[in-house]
């Protein structure tokens, strides 16, 4: 809607509405051939802007009491980008709550998707740990679905469809990101110089033993910004990146997030949570909880670090604060990982 001046000087409502901008227009366009039964209904386009992905993620919303719908439109720049549908329809074998598939063009690198709405379970932050508390055991029982399908159960043909497994030398390319970009990158630091010897051999006792564990389904990026709030559940997105690995990673990935603040008590209740929902050994799932946390918190600094310095996000700094914070916890939990310190304590 626009506003202009009468001859009179004074201003007037002008009801038509403002000219829909051409990738909108396309994009629409293309929903409707998806959709014939959609020509002639109006329709708003709304962008999503959604943290650092090279995806594009559009709000259809329908006149006429239709449901709205969420189109991506996503690239072939990163190779989990086209295993979404696939890693989707495998969760919802399983019962997990994940956004349904209404359509797929593979040729034009487009999905429709069901709507879960806006709110997130990041958005619940500031709120009492009495409102939290709940949404964070329904997330940590979509979690306990996926971590339920262990590799023995796959055949080679599932394992296809995942992103490569975790094992040694994925760990060591996630603590080479956190060298590169933020011990040397962002602290300056030479993480080769003889002084970080001790934890240098820290990270990879850590890696050796993590890639020796047994593996099941792992989310990857399970943080609270990718589970969204409806009514008392949680659903799951962003889960291209679903691969064999440890239980225990997604778990510090989501008591550990940065973006959020959890106490030590309220983490030690959720982790109590997980293991009784289980039936784990609550002692030995916190063991490698610590070293798992270790592990992942290096990698979101080595993102937070190379997302700011060299793609243009200088916003993700101020999230290495809280990380750093959390990662000197975990380091203080674990003689495993006491010498890992000494690649940023004095850098703050």
């Amino acid at each position: 809607m626009q506003i202009s001046k009468a001859r009179t000087g004074r201003p007037v409502l002008n009801t038509r509405p403002f000219p829909m901008p051409p990738e909108h227009e396309a994009l629409l366009i293309l929903s409707r051939q998806q959709f014939p039964e959609l020509n002639g209904t109006a329709c708003e386009v709304e962008t999503i802007l959604k943290g650092a992905s090279d995806r594009h993620f559009y709000r259809l919303k329908w006149q006429d009491g239709r449901e709205p719908m969420i189109l991506m439109v996503y690239t072939l720049a990163r190779r989990d980008n086209p295993k979404f549908v696939p890693a989707t329809r495998r969760l919802e074998k399983i019962g997990a709550h994940v956004p349904h598939v209404i359509a797929f063009d593979e040729q034009r690198l487009c999905v429709w998707l069901q709507d879960l709405g806006r709110v997130d379970l990041h958005s619940f932050d500031q709120q009492s740990w009495s409102a939290r508390q709940p949404l964070y055991e329904a997330t940590l029982r979509e979690a306990a679905k996926i971590h339920g399908v262990a590799e023995q159960q796959l055949a080679a043909a599932d394992l296809e469809e995942l992103e490569p497994a975790f094992d040694e030398a994925l760990y060591e390319w996630e603590q080479n990101y956190f060298l590169d970009h933020f011990v040397e990158g962002h602290l300056g630091r030479e993480a080769a110089n003889a002084e970080y010897g001790s934890a240098r051999s820290a990270l990879q006792q850590l890696r050796r033993r993590l890639g020796r564990m047994p593996r099941c389904l792992v989310h990857r990026d399970f943080q609270s910004q990718n589970v969204l709030i409806r009514g008392d559940e949680a659903w799951l997105v962003d889960y291209q990146g679903l691969r064999l690995g440890r239980a225990e990673y997604d778990l510090a990935s989501l008591l550990y997030d940065p973006y959020v603040n959890l106490s030590r008590s309220e983490r030690a209740s959720l982790l109590r949570y997980y293991a009784e929902h289980r039936g784990l050994n609550l002692a030995e799932l916190r063991e490698v909880f610590y070293l798992c946390a270790a592990q992942r918190l290096m990698q979101a600094l080595g993102a937070y670090a190379n997302l700011s310095r060299n793609l243009g996000k200088p916003h993700y700094l101020q999230h290495i604060p809280a990380a750093v914070a959390n990662l000197a916890e975990v380091c203080q939990e674990s003689p495993d990982l006491h010498d890992l310190r000494a690649f940023y304590e004095g850098g703050f």
